[in-house]
């Protein structure tokens, strides 16, 4: 019989058998280069299957509602500015230009926007009509939720999870079986509504803008973003910025990339 201190051990041999060291993207001109621990159980392709069906789910209720856009003029708004900065994902990760985008708008004054693992995006009327975007700040917002899915932070987030979790469990035989049930009912909380890291939103932060300016969108526009942004805060921040915190280092990080990515917007722009 296992003494507790030797089942902790198995299981922490067992924990790093199974997670990788991998870098799910290019560093690109911004530079992100950060080593991700992913575990080889938990794979691209299930995440991304987990959160097609809950976008699908999502897209439905919407649909039942009747505020699901459909070539509305927001609608072609939107997709537009995807098209042009989907064009561009193959330059941090090629095999993204094969996933299975999808684009679509809600009409809701929530100030939200997502892109899930597989590239589904879903934008909110709220973010675009209240705070009056832009396209440039559109397509900031935009690039910053396509990097998350091209970084995969979700599927990141979850493996982090899912090791806390297995390492739990030190007193059944079946823990791992039951681990991956549990964390295929909480993968929407994860994929969904947990706050990024710092970390995480920082690269998301420096991709979104390399992104927007290879597509041919100002870079500068970033920074009016997250100003618009926190001028909504007070005792009700938006949905938004629940996940994606903000902060004075936020914008001085954006600041100080501007410059490597401006000439890559000339060049499109040209």
């Amino acid at each position: 019989m296992f003494k507790p201190h030797s089942i902790t051990l198995t299981l922490a041999v067992s924990l790093l058998a199974g997670c990788q060291a991998v870098n799910t993207t290019s560093g690109g001109a911004v530079g992100v280069e950060r080593k991700q621990y992913m575990f080889s159980m938990l794979s691209t392709e299930q995440v991304n299957q987990m959160y097609a069906q809950s976008y699908q789910e999502t897209l439905s209720e919407a649909s039942s509602k009747g505020v699901l856009e459909k070539s509305s003029a927001i609608d072609k708004r939107v997709d537009a500015i995807a098209k042009r900065l989907i064009a561009q994902v193959s330059v941090f990760r090629p095999d993204a230009a094969q996933w299975n985008w999808e684009v679509n708008v809600i009409d809701s004054p929530e100030l939200n926007a997502n892109c899930g693992p597989g590239g589904k995006i879903i934008f909110y009327t709220g973010l675009i009509e209240k705070l009056k975007l832009t396209d440039d700040e559109i397509a900031a917002v935009m690039g910053h939720e396509i990097a998350h899915a091209l970084r995969e932070h979700g599927r990141e987030a979850m493996s982090k999870a899912y090791g806390v979790q297995m390492a739990t469990q030190l007193g059944s035989a079946f823990g791992v079986g039951d681990g991956s049930l549990q964390l295929a009912n909480m993968g929407v909380e994860y994929l969904m509504t947990l706050p990024n890291s710092r970390s995480n939103e920082n690269e998301a932060d420096l991709i979104g803008l390399e992104l927007a300016a290879r597509a041919g969108y100002n870079p500068n526009a970033a920074v009016t973003l997250w100003q618009k942004m926190g001028a909504q805060g007070g005792s009700a921040p938006p949905e938004f910025m629940s996940t994606h915190p903000s902060s004075d280092s936020r914008t001085a990080a954006l600041k100080a990339n501007i410059p490597k990515v401006m000439p890559l917007y000339e060049k499109a722009r040209r």
